[in-house]
């Protein structure tokens, strides 16, 4: 990517994005819609922009900002509360996504490897785009938003079972287990260092000149990241328990304010690199899987949040925003087909349609899934009425 197209790239994401702001609507659609209009695909005379390195190393550090601010909002208590949803909610959401991800899998692939990686990729909602979902609606501080923190945390822990799984080609259970065992040491250990660690941070923070505490907090977010990255992880899960650690500090609100732009520019950018890897020439092929898995998809996220809100406590309505927030699928469903596309265990053309159905599939997703969240508390005004006492 060239400064004249990052420029250009720039310039759209603004426009499509006002455009968006002044119907209602989130942003990130546009974004997505962006990646899509100067990507290397169709149309072809709008393509601009090829998939690089670049543009990798760009989402990347949209999803570490993304979830840095996630984790801001969640003390290590908040976090620790939320861990009786943890088990419950985030069993919930795999027997009846990860079941109906299977199904359409089997329906496609027939009972092979691939039918379990498409189930993975079904299955697991975007932590980046419901993140950005709960930032622009204004809802981190929302009640069931540790119900949707817990249900993400435990896909991310899924997820990387099920990419140690699919890495080794489906042969091997060792490396798979030994992944989830760093993925819980890791967590775990950040939780122990946002405890005893606190109050160190919080001096140094507070005594350093304003450049080196910016340098400083930078540091910490990209160092976690890097270790959760070189320990087989997600950035992202390094990402929140930085966020989570710097969460305990008074600098908080001053580490939020400083930080924001960045959050928004890269976090516009990861979306637009999504939006390049859509290809629109795939709809004949598996046009039918895509809308199939949207339906099916919508469905069990909310059907799934429901029932984990009711288990866990919260109210109707409640638990419909929760399911409303898991819709959009995103970052992982790509990384899972990107996986799929190298491995030889599955044949090439069942892999060359995974690739080709993440990219819609997370276009569709992520769109529906964003309007119902911005929808979701008036829907749930509607279908759960609350009951009037007689004689008014």
């Amino acid at each position: 990517m060239t400064l004249s197209q990052l420029a250009l790239t720039v310039a759209v994401l603004g426009v499509l994005g006002l455009l968006a702001h002044r119907f209602g609507l989130s942003a990130i659609p546009a974004y997505i819609l962006t990646g899509l209009l100067l990507g290397p695909n169709e149309p072809e005379f709008l393509s601009f922009i090829e998939p690089s390195e670049v543009t990798e190393f760009v989402a990347e550090l949209g999803v570490i900002f993304l979830l840095f601010f996630l984790g801001l909002e969640f003390s290590a208590e908040r976090l620790m509360r939320s861990g009786r949803h943890f088990g419950l909610g985030g069993s919930i959401d795999l027997l009846v996504n990860g079941g109906i991800g299977l199904a359409l899998g089997i329906a496609a692939f027939g009972l092979s490897f691939a039918a379990f990686v498409f189930a993975a990729a079904v299955y697991v909602s975007s932590s980046a785009v419901s993140v950005k979902g709960l930032i622009d609606f204004r809802r981190l501080a929302d009640d069931e938003t540790d119900l949707v923190l817990a249900i993400l945390v435990f896909e991310d822990l899924v997820i990387a079972f099920a990419l140690g799984f699919a890495a080794t080609g489906g042969a091997g259970l060792g490396p798979t287990f030994a992944l989830v065992a760093k993925a819980l040491g890791f967590v775990a250990a950040s939780l122990v260092a946002a405890r005893l660690l606190s109050r160190l941070i919080d001096r140094t923070l507070d005594r350093l000149p304003l450049e080196f505490f910016l340098l400083f907090s930078f540091a910490l977010l990209i160092g976690m990241s890097a270790i959760a990255d070189r320990l087989g992880l997600s950035e992202a899960i390094g990402a929140l328990m930085a966020g989570i650690i710097l969460a305990e500090t008074s600098v908080r609100t001053e580490i939020e304010e400083r930080f924001f732009s960045f959050r928004d520019l890269f976090g516009a950018l990861f979306f637009f690199v999504f939006g390049l890897t859509i290809d629109l020439d795939a709809l004949g092929s598996v046009g039918w899987l895509v809308l199939g898995a949207t339906v099916a998809s919508v469905i069990g996220k909310v059907v799934a949040g429901y029932l984990a809100g009711l288990a866990g406590g919260f109210t109707s309505r409640q638990g419909l925003n929760a399911g409303a927030t898991l819709v959009a699928h995103g970052e992982f469903t790509i990384i899972i087909a990107q996986l799929a596309s190298r491995n030889d265990a599955i044949p090439l053309d069942t892999r060359t349609d995974i690739v080709a159905f993440a990219g819609l599939y997370v276009l569709a997703t992520a769109t529906i899934g964003i309007v119902l969240m911005k929808e979701s508390k008036r829907i749930g005004r509607a279908v759960f009425a609350r009951p009037r006492l007689e004689g008014g």
